[in-house]
């Protein structure tokens, strides 16, 4: 008989709640999607957080730091999973409440830093910043950083992965703006409770979900998909090992009318032919991507978001576009199962996977996300290379005006020649299929 891992984990949480110091409201569940960012993170042997960055670009000024700071307390009064800490206890990942805390700082600017990789001096400035980010420290952090004479300034809105995806990020954009404009204190007492027990049954509602995704048949499904996947990603790098990746970036015709369906089956190709040809060492490679979104009756609360999906990568010519859109749709019909459902199904069908993705897809619609607005005036929204990466190779896709593309790698184990000509071989794949979609 198969135990279901979502099962176990709610009956140690509840025991652990049971008789935690600061009472059952104190400390929260978490989804198999966060459960999976924390277990990553303490298996990480450098111990990195993996964080969602957006920067955005003001005019020098516009930005005022202390009600800045006020809006980001104010918002996460209305988040509880803003003002908790993750944090492992007894064995078991839980979401640890405490005050709305936010990090709000400006970063110091040296005129001369800018390392090789990294676009000038004030995106050097927030790279070190973030790099720096601390396990025990904020969910949310807002840096501010202009070098001396600018016109503008960069603010950069990062969040710990466990608390945000990228579907998500429009709560935080529209939210932060929405505190700002107010100017107001922290949310009363009364209005953070409530939203403690609407993060508790948001929560405990998808786990409830994970719980019954954890079937048979979703079992044989993700077994059948991913029995063949080989063996762990290698990783070069020495612990302690300073971090440096490199980014390629490329704007490609919005896609538009039907032919929108199938920008995600080919974004999955593309980063499949990017894999291949940096790991092509006949393995089937781990392609990760998170899956936005809640069940279909649950409430927006910011922390609560399904997964993080698996697709397979084999060696070989590309694939036919609708024989992978089939087969991606098949997987969203099991989106809910957990992940370590979904490696523990792998193995038993014979794969010699870990659980370690070779590559990870993200994509966002910018059509569902509003500006950030502080004060009347928009962020323009840029982009920020050399950040630690949660995968050898990541592709970002940000589809609004345009399609905007960017292959970001780690740089210690890929020359940035062969990662130039992966990113090659990305655009040339998308070309081919959304040409022939369109």
């Amino acid at each position: 008989m198969h135990s279901s891992i979502t099962a176990a984990y709610l009956a140690r949480y509840r025991s652990l709640a049971a008789v935690a110091e600061l009472g059952p409201a104190g400390l929260l569940p978490l989804t198999g999607a966060q459960r999976r960012f924390l277990i990553t993170r303490r298996r990480d042997p450098r111990g990195r957080t993996d964080i969602v960055p957006l920067f955005f670009a003001f005019p020098r000024g516009a930005v005022d730091l202390p009600r800045l700071r006020r809006a980001a307390v104010r918002l996460a009064g209305h988040h509880p999973v803003l003002r908790g800490g993750f944090t492992v206890q007894r064995g078991t990942p839980v979401l640890r409440l405490g005050e709305p805390s936010v990090g709000v700082a400006r970063v110091a600017v040296d005129p001369g830093e800018a390392p090789e990789g990294v676009d000038g001096p004030v995106r050097a400035a927030l790279r070190r910043a973030l790099l720096d980010w601390p396990d025990d420290g904020p969910v949310l952090r807002l840096l501010l950083a202009a070098a001396p004479g600018d016109d503008e300034e960069v603010l950069a809105v990062a969040l710990d992965h466990a608390a945000c995806d990228e579907q998500s990020l429009g709560l935080v954009t529209e939210g932060l703006g929405a505190a700002y404009a107010v100017d107001g204190e922290t949310a009363p007492a009364a209005a953070q409770d409530e939203a403690v027990e609407a993060y508790r049954a948001a929560v405990e509602g998808q786990l409830a979900t994970e719980a019954n995704a954890a079937s048979e048949a979703a079992r044989a499904h993700w077994a059948a998909r991913l029995g063949a996947l080989g063996g762990p990603a290698r990783d070069v790098r020495p612990a302690g090992a300073a971090w440096s990746t490199g980014m390629a970036v490329e704007r490609l015709p919005a896609v538009t009318g039907a032919a929108r369906g199938g920008v995600f089956p080919a974004l999955l190709d593309a980063v499949a032919a990017a894999a291949q040809h940096l790991d092509g060492d006949g393995r089937v490679l781990a392609l990760g991507y998170p899956w936005g979104g809640r069940p279909a009756d649950a409430d927006p609360v910011l922390g609560c978001f399904l997964n993080t999906l698996v697709h397979p990568a084999p060696p070989g010519p590309p694939r036919d576009l609708d024989a992978l859109g089939a087969a991606w749709w098949d997987d969203l019909d099991h989106a809910d199962t957990p992940y370590d459902e979904v490696v523990r199904a792998a193995r038993t069908a014979g794969a010699s996977w870990s659980g370690a993705l070779d590559g990870l897809l993200t994509f966002e619609d910018l059509h569902r996300r509003p500006p950030l607005v502080l004060g009347g005036t928009a962020g323009r929204e840029v982009h920020l290379a050399g950040r630690p990466l949660a995968a050898p190779l990541a592709v970002s896709a940000s589809h609004g005006a345009d399609l905007l593309v960017r292959l970001a790698w780690d740089r210690e184990r890929y020359a940035d020649p062969a990662a130039e000509a992966a990113f090659e071989l990305v655009l040339a794949t998308l070309r081919r299929h959304l040409g022939a979609a369109a």
